[in-house]
């Protein structure tokens, strides 16, 4: 499917062009068809060549340009209507400024009421006026739908100009805005868009806000469908969605995929940053909502909207002034996760950075670190290097291997090494996963919890003391020394737990240590019991005490070496 919007000044026959193609009528309230006005959008298709094309009617009067607006955002191609007999008008103006502040590069011209007057001067002025914009140069067709001149030939346009749209990405994640919401009788909540990129399938989960919904049923062009690809006209029957809870400006995410945001910075098209007013409304998509600007540079500025929309780089919008009736700048979005301007000189400083033409470069630059995931979120290609899920940037990269390195040799050795956590904490990175790939060239490894270099051991006071201990466990393997004799020995919980991951010692409870093969040799023991047996009947078969004994067996229960059998006794497994 195609879908074309059209504009123009009011009365100069969009909506006639369009019944007559179509033989709909896009008409949607009995006061537009008793008036002959457009108010809101209208809707209506045929089949032309091999494509269905769908038109987005909007309506031509000032009064409804916010209308208007929610037709053209998604539009990806428009045709251009002109009346012979009035040629270019204010509304004229507008709806070209509004298509070209949206950056629209696809449209057709098309001249009507040719029956009532000589339709070249209003086509050789609209062609120079729409030259000027995104759009370019234009083909142009004259046509009558009074008496159907020209029809055929407009016909044979529109399908040169359908060939020319790109085809979107059937795969691409959802972002669907609603520009109709209403009520069918029986099956509840029904909205509409323009799906202009991603396919909506029946039983997909989406995002509505915060809110996830569960898509019902579809139609695309009045027909029930399981799933519609974009680029489409679709109508989505949402389930247990109230009326009151969607409207016009809403939009259908696929979840998971988009990042929402409320102030963002952008390169303007069509006016200097310093030139626009602090308050105005920004239109993108279908959504309308109040926006405040902030100069940033020349062409640059940070918009603060009302409610947070879900952006991308490279998303196009414009900002209107209501109160002048004037489209006052479009704009392209540039970033959607701005860093805080707060110091002095902060917004000069940031539109300086804007002009850097590598976006996603800089993005990683500022952040060290950026998840891959949220780089497509943002629209931005992944830069830098790649570790894991995540992208980092090279030059800290290098920075933090040489920070680590220092970090680990500098560090008091009784340890064994260091803390993955802790130097987590002290190079700053934003999660632990990325310690082993930051280590990578640096000469140390990270095991069992701690940074060190490989092949390296206790240092030497601590070795002779851990030596000490073992040796005395070696005579009575069961009898963990008591605080007050490892504290003699000069090993405390710091050295404890360094043998303990070098696995020197073994812990059975805070602060009792036995040898390394101490559960190895409990179980030897244990077998030869009778079975089942008794805490009080291990005890005594290993000499060992129950300040030992407890926290042993409980330490075999939960590797399956022994089993408690409920009734105070247990037997060994295996």
């Amino acid at each position: 499917m195609r879908v074309i919007v059209t504009a123009g000044h009011v009365d100069h026959g969009k909506s006639t062009l369009v019944r007559r193609l179509t033989g709909m009528e896009p008409d949607r309230w009995a006061e537009e068809r008793r008036r002959g006005l457009t108010i809101d959008l209208g809707f209506a298709w045929t089949r032309i060549g091999d494509d269905d094309v769908a038109f987005v009617d909007v309506p031509g009067h000032e009064r409804f340009v916010p209308n208007m607006l929610a037709g053209a955002g998604p539009a990806p191609a428009v045709l251009f209507v002109v009346a012979a007999d009035e040629g270019w008008m204010p509304q004229s103006a507008e709806h070209l400024a509004a298509l070209d502040a949206f950056g629209v590069r696809r449209g057709l011209l098309v001249v009507t009421k040719a029956d009532r007057a000589d339709p070249a001067a209003a086509t050789a002025l609209a062609r120079d006026e729409i030259a000027k914009t995104s759009l370019g140069a234009v083909p142009s067709v004259v046509v009558s739908g009074t008496t159907g001149a020209g029809l055929d030939r407009l016909r044979s346009a529109i399908g040169e100009l359908t060939a020319e749209l790109a085809v979107p990405d059937p795969a691409a994640d959802v972002r669907l805005w609603i520009d109709r919401a209403f009520t069918v009788s029986g099956a509840g909540t029904v909205v509409t868009g323009t799906l202009s990129a991603g396919t909506i399938a029946a039983g997909d989960e989406l995002l509505l806000g915060p809110a996830r919904v569960k898509v019902r049923a579809l139609q695309a062009l009045g027909e029930p469908r399981d799933r519609v690809a974009a680029v489409a006209r679709v109508a989505v029957n949402l389930r247990g969605t109230a009326r009151g809870d969607v409207g016009r400006g809403d939009v259908l995410l696929t979840p998971g995929r988009w990042r929402t945001t409320a102030e963002f910075d952008v390169r303007l098209r069509g006016a200097a940053a310093a030139d626009l007013h602090r308050e105005l409304v920004l239109h993108l998509g279908t959504a309308a909502v109040p926006v405040r600007v902030r100069p940033l540079g020349t062409d640059t500025a940070r918009l603060t909207t009302a409610a947070a929309l879900p952006l991308r780089t490279g998303d196009r919008g414009l900002v209107r002034d209501p109160g002048e009736h004037r489209i006052a700048a479009g704009f392209d979005v540039l970033d959607v996760d701005p860093p805080a301007l707060t110091r002095r000189g902060a917004a000069r400083a940031r539109g300086r950075e804007l002009t850097e033409p590598d976006l996603a470069r800089s993005y990683l630059r500022r952040n060290g670190f950026v998840r891959a995931a949220d780089f497509a979120a943002m629209g931005l290609p992944e830069p830098g290097e790649r570790l894991g899920e995540w992208c980092a940037d090279p030059d800290r990269l290098v920075a933090l291997r040489a920070q680590a390195a220092g970090i680990v040799g500098g560090w008091d050795s009784t340890a064994a090494g260091v803390p993955v956590e802790a130097l987590r904490q002290r190079l700053g990175l934003p999660a632990p996963e990325l310690v082993v790939p930051v280590l990578r060239g640096t000469g140390f490894a990270a095991a069992g919890g701690l940074v060190r270099r490989p092949g390296a051991g206790l240092a030497p006071a601590v070795e002779k003391a851990v030596e000490t201990a073992a040796h005395r466990l070696a005579e009575h393997p069961f009898r963990a020394p008591e605080a007050d004799d490892l504290r003699a020995l000069g090993l405390g919980r710091r050295e404890l737990a360094a043998a303990v991951r070098l696995g020197r010692l073994t812990a059975v409870a805070e602060g009792v240590v036995l040898g390394p093969d101490a559960e190895e040799r409990a179980v030897a023991e244990l077998r030869r019991l009778r079975q089942p047996f008794t805490v009080s009947e291990a005890r005594k078969a290993l000499a060992s005490t129950r300040r030992v004994m407890i926290p042993l067996l409980e330490r075999l229960d939960a590797a399956g070496r022994t089993e408690p059998l409920g009734d105070g006794t247990r037997r060994t497994t295996g």
